[in-house]
């Protein structure tokens, strides 16, 4: 999957489960400044994203997202495993 498609499906997710408006969702957006996500918004992004996946997210490696960059990297690394 591209990341344009991991992008896209990422967005939908923070929309629909967030309520975020779309324009704020880019790809240097911070999840806890910009989209003003709090760490249980961040837990339930990552079983979100490991529903979307299929896989185990190491919270170890969660703690180091801060961007929906940074999302859209570790979801294109789970899928590639």
């Amino acid at each position: 999957m591209t990341e344009e498609k991991i992008l896209e499906k990422l967005r939908g997710l923070l929309i629909d489960t967030f309520e975020i408006d779309p324009a704020r969702i880019t790809i240097d957006a911070n999840l806890f400044e910009d989209l003003d996500l709090d760490s249980i918004d961040a837990v339930d992004l990552a079983i979100k994203l490991q529903e979307f996946t299929g896989k185990r997210i190491n919270p170890q490696n969660f703690k180091n997202i801060r961007t929906v960059g940074d999302v859209v990297t570790t979801v294109r690394q789970l899928l590639e495993t």
